[in-house]
């Protein structure tokens, strides 16, 4: 027979249980989160990365690198330009979950063979339509702060942007042969 007392025992047993488990729950997930966090860690370019949309081997070519870590994904998707890696970021399309996106400080990385110095691609500054060329031609130049974006802009001209400033036509990928129309 259920008394009262008998439910409100039974009742805090259920409070209890589900207690626990939410607690476990969150273990794990504190746990999950360090390697998913190790998940989102920039890598380091090889002599074999690549770029994802093109093939181009990064180490053969100058200016900002790129590279997304998508989720359920294991491998880092490489860009030869940051451009490129914003074309992909900004397009609206883009329905696949991005765990993380770098791309280098040019302040810190050497602009002919750059190497490492990774920021967070939404947080940096750009500089579109400077006299600097990468890979793919007219790049998107990328800082981590304001002031080593203007002293590029000085020196090299262009505009500068934030992320939330960048819209898909100014990434735009469409244009090279595709739209010469001396051919």
């Amino acid at each position: 027979m259920n008394t009262p007392s008998h439910i409100t025992l039974n009742r805090r047993r259920l409070l209890c249980g589900c207690a626990g488990l939410a607690t476990l729950g969150l273990l794990g997930c504190g746990q999950g989160g360090d390697a998913a966090s190790g998940a989102s860690a920039p890598a380091e370019i090889s002599a074999q990365s690549s770029c994802s949309l093109d093939g181009m081997q990064l180490a053969d070519y100058p200016g900002p690198k790129g590279q997304i870590r998508y989720a359920g994904v294991p491998e880092v998707q490489w860009f030869c330009d940051s451009v490129e890696l914003l074309s992909v970021l900004l397009a609206p399309e883009q329905v696949r979950a991005v765990v993380s996106a770098h791309v280098q400080d040019m302040a810190l990385a050497d602009w002919e063979q750059p190497r490492g110095h990774w920021i967070d691609a939404r947080q940096a500054l750009y500089v579109l339509g400077s006299q600097r060329r990468g890979s793919m031609g007219p790049t998107a130049v990328s800082f981590a702060t304001e002031a080593t974006a203007q002293a590029f802009v000085q020196q090299h001209g262009g505009r500068l942007l934030r992320y939330a400033e960048l819209k898909p036509d100014m990434v735009d990928l469409s244009g090279g042969a595709l739209h010469d129309t001396r051919m």
